[in-house]
């Protein structure tokens, strides 16, 4: 094999990778959407940390079984996947997502990124980890401003996007915000990320 059927042998893996790596968002949508507990857990790693629920895919499904009886119809699109292939067997990615929860006779919608860990098993790619961060939860009908981003009260703090990202702060910090913005930049529109390991 030349040296160049090497480097062509490895682009086309990570190729593979990536096209593996972008079914697993979609397919993870498709399972909350349908409710098919089975496929969304076998798409977690086998010993998935479930915090203090636990590890493994049954741990997994304990925990998850119960949050999706919180709504009744739900509506997860996918709207762009970013992949970094860290080696061979593990990578880490971040993904857009408009979900939209039946919730009563309330339609929740939620601007969402995932910031995901994966990792190769016996070649199948599968999530590590999810960490569930959002801009805002709120009834179609409401402005999120007007309902402090989060009037479906998915956590005890206020939602953790766009504050999160590593270069929100630098970019505003000394400018003034009064003309874009009724939240504020200050301590008070700082917030924890909320993690899920769904």
């Amino acid at each position: 094999m030349t040296t160049h059927d090497v480097g062509l042998l490895a682009r086309l893996e990570q190729v593979e990778a990536r096209l593996a790596l972008g079914q697993l968002p979609i397919r993870y949508a498709l399972a909350v959407d349908g409710r098919d507990l089975d496929t969304w857990v076998s798409l977690f790693v086998p010993d998935v940390d479930c915090g203090r629920h636990g590890r493994g895919r049954e741990a997994l499904r304990g925990y998850i079984a119960p949050s999706l009886r919180w709504f009744y119809r739900s509506v997860h699109q996918i709207c762009g996947h970013r992949v970094e292939l860290l080696d061979a067997d593990n990578a880490r990615g971040q993904v857009y997502c408009r979900a939209e929860h039946e919730v009563g006779d309330r339609w929740i919608v939620m601007a969402i990124c995932y910031f995901d860990t994966y990792r190769r098993i016996d070649g199948e790619w599968l999530f590590v980890r999810r960490d569930e961060r959002h801009w805002y939860a709120a009834d179609v009908t409401e402005h999120p401003q007007a309902v402090g981003f989060d009037s479906w009260g998915t956590s005890p703090t206020p939602p953790g996007l766009p504050q999160s990202f590593p270069t929100w702060a630098g970019f505003w910090d000394g400018a003034d915000t009064t003309g874009v913005t009724a939240a504020g930049t200050g301590a008070a529109g700082a917030s924890a990320a909320r993690t899920t390991r769904a």
